[in-house]
């Protein structure tokens, strides 16, 4: 057989792929408790109501769920989606939106129409490592901005911008709401601040915002899009994403993405070359779940669901302060935790692994120099009988 020689992209030269993805091929382990990937408990799924949306989709309007649709998602959805919007005190017109196959999409159309190789973007310290991977296929230079337990420092990212030219950098991602690791919630004044720098310092912010509806401790916090329009310069600055993933199921892919004009006609054209559109039967579902009221039905319990499988884990994790210290989150599906005394989270959990127990290693969110002792729980999957058991084998761990 000839030998080919293929010629890859730069940033397939040498793949990686997902941490968290890797981890998978242990899910199979006879036993095996989960606190590793950011998936939503299938008990919490709403499926009697998206039943009868599927159900009353296809009876009512099978046109619209079989064939093509808009680039831009179906007019029904996206008025669905802007009162949504609306409810979560951020208005927008129906023509300021559009939907994305999941907010990882919004993401990486995003990247194809504003950006080019080795421009700089900045991310939260640690981030979400999707990002990171897009970021980097996209082959751009990624820099880290500080946070501490209340998500972006501001003011060490307003000196480290004070070193830059103007300009310098193009954009920063953030999770400024529950934040995918740490679970932080940025406050107000830092939000107000951070918008500020934007307009300083001339560059976009993306939003992601999949957790924001899932709160169960704490107040309300207005997202950066809703800001956006108090702070001089900013209007415009922010785009947002978000998604119906975590708060109704992953498997409808329904995302959407918020930008000004010029740059969402653009993202609609990129899409066309991805995959024309978002699936039209999973769009009316959607859309007919939203206008019955079910998410908003829904959302009370899910928020307080969520709230209980959190404190179990705290809880748990208390009998642990002297090994590892937490960072008790107010909303969404993680926690934040480090490793006391030096110990490698990524040696630990070759020996949790052993346990039947799995968490990630903290050094799949960090763009440079990992912290080695972090690592992130997620609570939101496992029952409360697997959290109290899952805990239990994470202390023998320790111990080994």
């Amino acid at each position: 057989m000839t030998d080919l020689t293929y010629r890859f992209a730069p940033a397939f030269q040498a793949p990686t792929g997902s941490a968290i993805r890797e981890l998978f091929k242990y899910l199979s382990l006879p036993g095996m408790i989960s606190f590793a990937g950011g998936y939503p408990a299938t008990s919490f799924f709403d499926q009697p109501n998206l039943a009868a949306a599927a159900e009353r989709a296809l009876r009512d309007s099978p046109v619209d769920c079989l064939q093509y649709a808009a680039t831009d998602g179906l007019p029904a959805l996206r008025e669905q989606l802007a009162a949504l919007m609306a409810r979560r005190g951020a208005p927008v017109a129906v023509d300021d939106l559009m939907v994305t196959t999941g907010s990882q999409q919004g993401l990486d159309l995003l990247i194809k129409v504003l950006l080019s190789p080795g421009e700089h973007v900045l991310v939260e310290r640690p981030t979400y490592p999707a990002a990171l991977q897009a970021f980097r296929l996209a082959g751009l230079a990624v820099d880290s901005a500080a946070t501490d337990a209340q998500g972006l420092d501001t003011e060490r990212l307003a000196e480290q911008l004070s070193t830059q030219p103007r300009g310098s950098i193009r954009l920063l991602y953030c999770v400024p709401t529950f934040a995918n690791p740490t679970g932080a919630c940025l406050p107000l004044d830092r939000r107000l601040a951070l918008l500020t720098l934007a307009a300083e310092h001339d560059f976009l912010i993306i939003e992601d915002d999949p957790y924001g509806a899932l709160r169960f401790a704490g107040d309300e916090v207005p997202s950066l899009l809703a800001l956006s329009a108090q702070v001089d310069g900013a209007a415009g600055r922010v785009i947002h994403l978000s998604s119906l993933s975590k708060v109704v199921a992953p498997g409808l892919r329904i995302g959407w993405l918020i930008a000004p004009a010029a740059i969402r006609q653009r993202c609609v054209i990129a899409k066309q070359t991805v995959d024309l559109c978002t699936a039209p039967w999973a769009q009316q579902i959607a859309a007919l779940y939203l206008a019955d009221g079910a998410l908003e039905r829904a959302l009370p319990g899910l928020a307080q669901g969520y709230g209980e499988k959190c404190a179990r884990m705290l809880a748990g994790l208390e009998g642990l302060k002297e090994v590892l210290e937490v960072s008790p989150p107010q909303g969404g599906m993680f926690i934040w935790g480090r490793c006391r005394g030096g110990v490698d989270a990524t040696q630990l959990l070759q020996r949790a692994i052993e346990q039947r127990v799995m968490f990630v290693p903290g050094g799949a969110f960090f763009a440079d120099n990992p912290d080695a002792s972090s690592l992130r729980f997620s609570f939101a999957a496992p029952s409360h009988v697997q959290i109290d058991e899952g805990v239990a084998r994470l202390r023998r761990s320790f111990e080994l």
